[in-house]
C-alpha cells in the first residue's frame, strides 16, 4: 500500500484485518474490476483464485434482515438450496444491490470478506482452499488483496461448507 491514506472503505477492511493481527497487502487498479475474469487478468491469477463475496438475506419482519456473505471461487455460483440447508434458512435470497450496500457498507464489485457495516455471517466454499493464495475485494471495485484461504477463513470468521453449484451448471461472473 502506498504512503497515502487509503479510501475509508479500504481503511475499514485493513483495520478489521489488523484487529486480528493480519496486515493486508492492498493492490489498486486504474479501473474497476467488475467481473471475476477482469480481476483475475488484473492480478495475473487463475479465475478460481478470485474470491466473490456475494450477499444473501433472510427477511425477518420488523427488524433488519439476517445477512450472509458467501465467499465462492471466481467461476462458481452459489446454489441457493445448498446455502439454505447449510445456514438453516429456507427463506434465504440474494440481496439486491441496494440491500448489499446498506447491509455491508460496500458496493457490489468491492464487497470484502470482512469489515462490514453490520453483523453478517460468512460462509466460505471449500473450493477456495484448492489454492495457496486467493484474491479478495478490499472495499472498492478497484482494490484487492491476496490471502491464503486459511487466513481468509479466520479473518472472515467463516464457516466452510459446500455452497457452490456444480460447475457444469454455469458461472456467475460478478465479483463481490
Amino acid at each position: 500500500m502506498s504512503g497515502t491514506s487509503p479510501h475509508p472503505a479500504v481503511a475499514r477492511v485493513v483495520e478489521a484485518a489488523a484487529r486480528k493481527g493480519v496486515t493486508l497487502d492492498i493492490h489498486y487498479f486504474e479501473v474497476p474490476t467488475h467481473t471475476a475474469a477482469e480481476a483475475a487478468a488484473a492480478v495475473g491469477a487463475d479465475l478460481g483464485q478470485i474470491v466473490k463475496s456475494l450477499v444473501f438475506v433472510v427477511d425477518s419482519g420488523d427488524s433488519a434482515p439476517r445477512t450472509y456473505v458467501c465467499l465462492v471461487s471466481g467461476p462458481d455460483r452459489v446454489d441457493l438450496a445448498r446455502l439454505a440447508a447449510v445456514v438453516g434458512e429456507p427463506g434465504i435470497r440474494r440481496a439486491s444491490a441496494r440491500e448489499a450496500r446498506d447491509l455491508t457498507g460496500f458496493v457490489i464489485g468491492g464487497i470484502p470478506p470482512l469489515g462490514h457495516a453490520h453483523p453478517v455471517k460468512v460462509v466460505m466454499d471449500p473450493a477456495l482452499g484448492l489454492y495457496q493464495v486467493v484474491w479478495a475485494a478490499a472495499g472498492l471495485p478497484f482494490a484487492v488483496f491476496p490471502v491464503p484461504p486459511a487466513t481468509l477463513r479466520a479473518l472472515a470468521n467463516a464457516v466452510v461448507a459446500p455452497i457452490a453449484e456444480d460447475r457444469a451448471l454455469g458461472s456467475d461472473t460478478v465479483v463481490g
